[in-house]
């Protein structure tokens, strides 16, 4: 019977992959990456400067939210006609744009982990629900951040950047990311999320950090030890070989509509 099982589960885990990659295959992609001016207005209007959203806002503000996620789908970018910027400035925004319409679609809720549409670990989440398009394609939030974000791109700040809606999650930024902007916001986010006390506690005798560390740690020492990335970032170096615990997370949505 545990044999039979296993099979099942190979099986449907060779499906999924066959779409996943028939998916990537027929994307149909735009020359001209889309202007992200739009989202920065909402962003602007609705994310407080704690990183709190207000997501009452949000709601009332739902058409202009999905003129751009319309644009958004419309435009997926070119793999030959758009620079690496471009592409990751994009992705990170599909990512952040496409997680605020969950919430909004859903509102209210206490949190995004609410919404897992089968609570079947490992098989089933909120952020594996195909509920957007993107150049034509059904997608989810696991496909960006996973076989976009991480595989295509060696760039470990996309963690602080992308916003999975919840009080843990690096706050979520009050502007697009943009080609031009990217490095400089990429660096921003770093440094004000490692530096900030309710993330992280980093002191010369212990480090108490997020579990995004813990999560995705190859990511982070890809180009050298975690001691070296963090010290990139961190007002107070750390020592190699220093204590690492990881604090709870709280998933808990970043609502800011109440305060």
């Amino acid at each position: 019977m545990f044999l039979k099982w296993l099979m099942i589960l190979g099986l449907l885990f060779l499906g999924l992959i066959f779409m996943a990659s028939c998916d990537a295959q027929s994307i149909k992609s735009s020359s001209e990456p889309p202007s992200h001016e739009l989202w920065t207005s909402l962003l602007r209007t609705h994310v407080k400067s704690n990183g709190l959203v207000d997501y009452q806002g949000l709601v009332k503000d739902r058409e202009k939210l999905e003129q751009y996620l319309d644009l958004l789908s419309a435009n997926a970018p070119d793999p030959d006609a758009w620079t690496e910027q471009e592409k990751l400035a994009y992705w990170i925004n599909v990512y952040n744009a496409f997680t605020i319409k969950l919430i909004v679609d859903n509102y209210p809720v206490e949190s995004i982990k609410d919404l897992h549409p089968v609570n079947i670990p490992f098989v089933s989440s909120v952020w594996q629900k195909k509920f957007f398009k993107i150049g034509g394609v059904n997608m989810n939030l696991d496909q960006v951040e996973h076989s976009i974000l991480r595989k295509k791109f060696v760039e470990p700040r996309i963690h602080f950047a992308v916003n999975c809606a919840s009080m843990s999650c690096p706050p979520l930024r009050n502007e697009a990311f943009t080609a031009d902007e990217l490095e400089h916001q990429l660096t921003e986010q770093a440094i004000n999320f490692i530096n900030d006390p309710l993330q992280n506690e980093i002191t010369a005798e212990e480090v108490r950090i997020s579990r995004i560390f813990s999560w995705f740690r190859r990511d982070f020492t890809k180009n050298g030890s975690f001691e070296d990335f963090l010290n990139m970032y961190s007002k107070l170096k750390v020592d190699r070989g220093v204590d690492i615990n990881y604090l709870d997370y709280d998933w808990k949505l970043n609502d800011g509509s109440r305060e």
